[in-house]
C-alpha cells in the first residue's frame, strides 16, 4: 500500500469557489459553512457515540484493503445476518400488519414518514402498492424530509425540521383510522419523531421502525419494530444494513395487510392495475392459471370484466355475467375464495394450475 493511503495526508489547494454579485466566496452547496460546520451540538455528538449505528464494526475494519472480491465478500457476509435480525422481529410485525388491516379496512391510511434513506425506502413501498395491488395511491403515502426533491438529492438540514413534520401530518388530515409509521434507522431523527407524536396526539396509530436496541427506545408508540442489525459495513452508512432490513420490513407490512384485505388469490396478485403491457400480460397469464381458460379467453373476460382480474375469474369459475360477479365480490368483501364459494354454492373452487404457464 502506498504511503498515502496509510494515512498521510494530502493536502489540497482550496478552490477558487463561485463569487457573488458582492464578492462573498459561496460553497459549491451555496450555503454558508458556518450555516451548520461550525456550529456546536454537542448533546447531538454525545447521543450519536451511543447509537449502535454509528458504531465500527470490528469485522470490516480492514475493508480498504482488500480486493475487489473481497470487498463483495465482507458486504455480503454482513447482509446475510440482516434477514436472521429480521425474523426476530415477526411478532411486533405483526401486531404493526394487524394495525393497518384495521385501519385500511375502516377507510384509513397507512402513511410513512422518513428522512434520507430512511424516507426513500417509505416513499418506495408506498409508490409499489397501487399497480401491485390495485390500491389508491393515497391508501398507502410516503413523506420524506425535504419534499420530493430528496428523493433525488440530500436536502441540508430537513431531518431536523420538526415543525415541518408537525405541519405536513395536520395538512394530510392524519385521523384515527389511520396508521403512521415512522422510519427512522438511529432511531433519534427529529423529523420522524415529530411527525409520530403529532400523529399520535390526533388519535393515529403508531409504528416506528428503527435499527437500534428496543432498549434505548424512548418513542412513545403503539408498536416499535427494531431489527438490530448493528453496524455498518461502512461506519453510519445506514442506506446498507439497516436500509436493507427497513425494506424486508415495509414489504412484509404492506403485502402482508394485502393479502389479508383480498388483494391476493392462492399466491398471486388479483387486484392489480394494468398500467403497462407487462401488467396486462400478467393479469391475462393469472386468469389462465387460475381458470385453465387459454389466452384468447382470457383477454376477452377481462375486456368484459372492464380490467378486473377477480371479476374475471369469479365470471369464468362461478360461470355468472360481470355484474353477478361484481356482486358476489361485493358480498365477500372482494375476497376471490369467498365469492367462489358464494358463486358455486359453498362448493370449494376448484384447484389451479391447469392451464400452460
Amino acid at each position: 500500500m502506498s504511503a498515502s493511503r496509510r494515512g498521510t495526508v494530502r493536502r489540497r489547494r482550496p478552490s477558487a469557489g463561485r463569487r457573488s454579485h458582492a464578492g462573498a466566496v459561496r460553497t459549491r452547496s451555496a450555503r454558508p459553512l458556518n450555516a451548520l460546520g461550525s456550529e456546536r451540538n454537542e448533546d447531538i455528538f454525545l447521543e450519536l457515540l451511543s447509537l449502535v449505528t454509528e458504531q465500527r464494526n470490528p469485522r470490516t475494519m480492514d475493508i480498504d484493503e482488500k480486493d475487489t472480491a473481497g470487498i463483495l465478500r465482507t458486504i455480503n457476509a454482513e447482509d446475510k445476518l440482516v434477514a436472521e435480525v429480521v425474523e426476530k422481529e415477526i411478532p411486533h410485525i405483526e401486531k404493526a400488519v394487524e394495525l393497518v388491516v384495521r385501519g385500511l379496512s375502516r377507510g384509513g391510511r397507512l402513511i410513512y414518514f422518513g428522512a434520507g434513506t430512511s424516507g426513500r425506502m417509505g416513499v418506495f413501498d408506498a409508490a409499489e402498492c397501487p399497480p401491485t395491488f390495485g390500491t389508491s395511491p393515497e391508501t398507502v403515502q410516503g413523506v420524506i424530509a425535504g419534499g420530493p426533491g430528496a428523493l433525488r438529492r440530500a436536502v441540508e438540514g430537513a431531518e431536523d425540521r420538526e415543525d415541518e413534520a408537525r405541519r405536513l401530518v395536520r395538512k394530510l388530515r392524519v385521523g384515527t383510522n389511520d396508521v403512521v409509521l415512522g422510519i427512522a434507522a438511529s432511531r433519534r431523527t427529529p423529523f420522524v419523531k415529530a411527525a409520530v407524536a403529532e400523529a399520535r396526539r390526533l388519535g393515529a396509530a403508531t409504528v416506528y421502525l428503527t435499527c437500534n436496541p428496543r432498549r434505548t427506545m424512548d418513542v412513545p408508540v403503539d408498536v416499535a419494530i427494531c431489527p438490530e442489525v448493528g453496524p455498518e459495513v461502512i461506519m453510519g452508512s445506514t442506506r446498507m444494513k439497516a436500509g436493507t432490513a427497513q425494506k424486508l420490513v415495509l414489504n412484509m407490512i404492506t403485502t402482508c395487510a394485502m393479502i389479508q384485505l383480498g388483494k391476493v388469490f392462492e399466491n398471486m396478485m388479483v387486484d392489480l392495475m394494468t398500467t403497462n403491457k407487462k401488467l396486462v400480460e400478467r393479469s391475462r397469464r393469472v386468469v389462465m392459471m387460475i381458470t385453465g381458460a387459454d389466452y384468447d379467453t382470457a383477454a376477452d373476460l377481462l375486456v368484459k370484466a372492464g380490467g378486473s382480474v377477480k371479476k374475471a375469474i369469479v365470471m369464468i369459475e362461478a360461470g355468472v355475467g360481470a355484474a353477478e360477479a361484481q356482486r358476489l365480490l361485493t358480498r365477500s368483501s372482494g375476497f376471490v375464495r369467498g365469492a367462489l364459494r358464494l358463486g358455486l354454492g359453498m362448493r370449494a373452487p376448484r384447484k389451479t394450475g391447469r392451464s400452460r404457464q
